[in-house]
């Protein structure tokens, strides 16, 4: 596309000065059928035929057609005289100076070369401000650890187990800010953001994956907000296909899936987790109640052993939660397209006392009552679970697989909610699975957010 330029009216035009601009594009469609989606465009944008050369928002022109001229049946390029029309001539010689003009038999360079420009204006595209607050110093000289946007949403298509998916897709996006700099460029962070997305789904399928997105994103916000390190989070909602477990109901349930990434000057971090529902039962309130009916059963005359085969025959009451756990993997040694997403929903929901369904029927319902009440769960014993399964389903990976699992409960008899979290590398975990109490590597320090440090 050529710049703007601003022309006078020809010798008979009326109405203000015309711009015009040059621009090639490719096409499928046949010569006729673009000449009437041109047409269609004229109108849309508001250009009625009521007098010739009037002023009129929009004129568009063929000029060439595969660089020459050429008959299509009753369509015919309507090559003009260049030489004659300055206002098509001076944008297509900045695009095109090789032409040939088929009428002169000389190049559209040529042509622009010899004719008379005089009152013909070349305008810039957009208007160019000197003023760059953001740059400048801030009248109080501190650091900014981080700042940003958040809450950016887009519609992405991300690999997932294999299969192109259409994600809604929420970014956040920071970077730290020097003590002499104002502010960053929070509209780069939006121009950032096309632009890694569109080179990530360029490559090949295999490559088109959350993880990758966020840690190109991250690797950009350095480089051009000239920040010591940046951090980029994508939550995207997907679904998996399931099926009810009595009734074989086929239904969509939906997950969150999310990538982050850490970005310095050195390197890129990336991890890639899910977010699932499910619901656990309370054991604590499950063992009073056993114990409470244990007592009523002895007093109606059961023996010891009767009352407890009665109550291990049957579920035993007790209060039940809604809960949301998540896993976060991150892989240092380049395998991260060995977790899967569809893997992690598993994980997760197989560690709460029963995984939950948007479609039940009553069968279905009875099933995962009774599976919940006969698999009770704290909060903490969740987020354990999820731990050990990562290290069983991920054996064979290195010591410096991070992992990180979190559990919410959504209290129905408490006025709060239940919250355990549990982070380390795989080998802190083995370690202190084999030899006892050992720190922990937080997300943060993994990452390389902050400088290296462990929690105890």
């Amino acid at each position: 596309m050529s710049a703007y330029y601003e022309t006078p009216p020809l010798a008979g035009a009326t109405g203000p000065a015309f711009l015009n601009v040059a621009v090639k594009v490719a096409t499928e469609l046949e010569p006729l059928e673009l000449e009437r989606f041109l047409r269609d465009v004229e109108t849309a944008v508001g250009r009625q035929r009521t007098q010739h050369l009037a002023a009129r928002p929009i004129d568009i022109d063929i000029l060439f057609i595969d660089d020459v001229r050429r008959d299509f049946g009753s369509f015919e390029v309507p090559h003009p005289y260049l030489r004659d029309r300055p206002f098509n001539l001076i944008p297509l010689a900045e695009i095109a100076p090789d032409l040939v003009d088929p009428k002169t038999e000389k190049t559209v360079g040529a042509l622009a070369a010899a004719t008379d420009r005089t009152g013909i204006e070349r305008k810039t595209r957009s208007l160019n401000f000197l003023a760059d607050r953001q740059d400048q110093a801030p009248e109080i000289r501190l650091s900014i650890d981080r700042a940003g946007v958040s809450r950016i949403k887009r519609v992405v298509r991300l690999n997932l187990d294999g299969n192109e998916t259409v994600f809604d897709g929420e970014f956040s996006m920071v970077a730290d800010l020097a003590h002499d700099k104002a502010g960053v460029h929070m509209s780069r962070f939006a121009e950032l953001l096309e632009d890694a997305t569109l080179e990530v789904l360029s490559r090949d399928n295999d490559a088109r994956r959350i993880e990758d997105v966020v840690g190109s994103i991250a690797g950009r916000i350095v480089e051009s907000q000239r920040a010591l390190r940046a951090d980029v989070r994508l939550r995207a909602t997907f679904g998996l296909e399931r099926w009810t477990p009595v009734s074989g109901k086929r239904s969509q349930e939906t997950y969150t899936l999310i990538g982050i990434a850490h970005a310095d000057r050195s390197r890129i971090r990336k991890v890639v987790g899910v977010e699932a529902e499910g619901m656990t039962a309370c054991p604590c309130a499950q063992g009073m109640i056993r114990e409470h009916s244990f007592r009523e059963l002895r007093e109606a005359g059961f023996s010891e052993a009767d009352a407890n085969r009665a109550l291990d025959a049957l579920p035993v009451a007790t209060h039940n939660q809604r809960g949301r756990g998540s896993i976060l993997i991150g892989v240092a040694d380049g395998r991260e397209g060995e977790v899967r997403a569809e893997m992690l929903v598993e994980i997760v929901e197989n560690s709460m006392s029963s995984e939950t369904y948007d479609l039940l029927k009553r069968p279905d319902e009875f099933f995962i009552v009774n599976k919940a009440h006969d698999n009770p769960r704290f909060v903490e014993d969740v987020v354990r679970g999820i731990l050990a399964r990562a290290l069983d389903v991920y054996a064979d990976f290195g010591d410096e697989t991070f992992v990180s699992a979190t559990q919410v409960n959504y209290e129905s008899i408490h006025k709060h909610d239940a919250f355990a979290e549990a982070f380390g590398t795989f080998g802190e975990l083995r370690r202190e699975l084999r030899d006892g109490a050992t720190a922990h590597t937080d997300l943060a320090s993994w990452l390389g957010t902050r400088p290296s440090q462990v929690l105890a």
